[in-house]
């Protein structure tokens, strides 16, 4: 079942003003701008109640995460050279404790060399398929490799912002829902894509939800998290070894009677010159898939 998430000021309000309410007590603190992991810290969300109140703050999506948490983060890799560093980069940049790991999906283009260099780095784990199998086989052999309580997908493209965690990882920590969706169509601070490309993403969302028989408005969305236990309850029965993954995970988790919820994000469309690789090819696996693990059940 899908349940509405509860209003966040910061899906309404351009993000620059979450970030200054965020600072308001840190402007004579250097090292707050340093240590990004202190906007995670006890004492800063304490500071934050006193200042703002625990209503504000939680519509904020400003609080503690539990002892010894850790996000597994899976970002499947094909021929993204010119951009994975850049990524992992961003993800460090939000401050949450996490696990990076790194599946080059066969890639030919250098990309295997640039992700050697994070070999011996703290938190990152890589690995590489001899041949490209396509981006369901690179989460599948990512879920085997998370140690975190919770796991996110990313993209290596740029197109989506990790500094999103935040506000998908706060209804699963709240008890909320049992997974949480990023959509690119919740009218948060974006670019707006192509007419062509919102009308495919809705139509196959729509599809979906009637065959999978859930409400979701962007089925396609890379963001998509969950505890790492629904993930690993799948994961023998996952079959899509490409972009129809996005599909069958939805179904598996909806069968398994997991609850549903979406929160905003922000997107940033990549066009084919820049390497964008998904094609309408993938968009009729996408109705496959739909008619395979929605209506059919199989």
């Amino acid at each position: 079942m899908t349940v509405p998430a509860r209003p966040a000021l910061n899906h309404f309000i351009p993000h620059y003003i979450a970030s200054i309410l965020a600072d308001e007590t840190t402007l004579n603190d250097d090292s707050a701008t340093d240590d990004p992991q202190r906007l995670w810290s006890k004492k800063y969300v304490r500071e934050m109640e006193s200042l703002l109140g625990k209503p504000a703050c939680r519509q904020l999506a400003i609080y503690t995460l539990p002892d010894d948490f850790l996000l597994s983060v899976i970002v499947p890799i094909y021929n993204e050279n010119g951009t994975v560093s850049a990524v992992v980069e961003r993800l460090h940049q939000t401050g949450l404790p996490m696990e990076i790991i790194l599946v080059d999906d066969g890639s030919t283009d250098g990309t295997a060399e640039a992700l050697d260099e994070f070999q011996s780095v703290e938190g990152i784990q890589v690995c590489h398929h001899p041949s490209n199998r396509g981006k369901g086989a690179a989460i599948r052999t990512g879920i085997d490799m998370a140690t975190g309580q919770v796991i996110v997908i990313q993209d290596a493209d740029q197109e989506y912002d990790p500094n999103d965690f935040r506000a998908l990882l706060q209804p699963l920590l709240d008890g909320d829902a049992d997974v949480v969706y990023g959509t690119r169509y919740g009218h948060c601070d974006r670019q707006l894509s192509p007419w062509w490309h919102q009308m495919v993403n809705h139509g196959i969302s729509l599809f979906a939800s009637i065959g999978i028989g859930i409400r979701l408005s962007d089925v396609e969305t890379c963001y998509k998290m969950s505890k790492r236990e629904h993930f690993t309850a799948i994961a023998d029965q996952l079959c899509e070894s490409r972009f129809g993954i996005e599909i069958e995970l939805t179904a598996r988790w909806v069968r398994n009677g997991l609850t549903f919820t979406e929160r905003p994000i922000r997107y940033h469309h990549r066009w084919y010159d820049e390497g964008k690789k998904i094609g309408w090819k993938d968009g009729i696996s996408a109705l496959r898939c739909i008619v395979k693990y929605g209506f059919l059940r199989r």
